[in-house]
């Protein structure tokens, strides 16, 4: 059974950081792709970025690029959002996600990040950024 916890929300004032975290089990996301989402009050949930595990490529939205790095850790299956230079708009439920179909390379590398693309979802940690 896939699982995905996150971890790591809360609240800062603009220009905070915060570091998200996401425990993958039951999933060989080593040779998948894994993304980030957020979806704010009222608005669609929205690609953060992604990264393909084997080789650590990784792609974001531009509105986080510069700001925020994804990384990983796959001894301890884990998975990070690094949020730096946070705003009032990042303020989201934050989700971690897995490919629909693990070692899908294509997942990763779409000119756009697709929901229908990954399959498994974390319930989401809420990130607030005050001004």
């Amino acid at each position: 059974q896939v699982q995905l916890v996150e971890s790591g929300g809360g609240s800062v004032q603009a220009g905070g950081s915060l570091r998200l975290s996401c425990l993958v089990s039951g999933y060989t996301y080593s040779r998948s792709c894994m993304g980030w989402f957020r979806q704010a009050p009222g608005k669609e949930r929205e690609g953060v970025g992604r990264i393909f595990a084997l080789g650590g490529t990784t792609t974001y939205a531009d509105s986080v690029k510069g700001r925020f790095t994804i990384s990983q850790d796959s001894a301890k299956n884990m998975l990070y959002l690094q949020m730096n230079s946070l705003e009032p708009e990042d303020t989201a439920m934050y989700y971690c996600a897995a490919a629909r179909y693990a070692g899908a390379w294509s997942t990763c590398t779409a000119p756009t990040m697709k929901l229908t693309d990954f399959g498994y979802w974390g319930q989401g940690t809420q990130v607030t950024v005050s001004s």
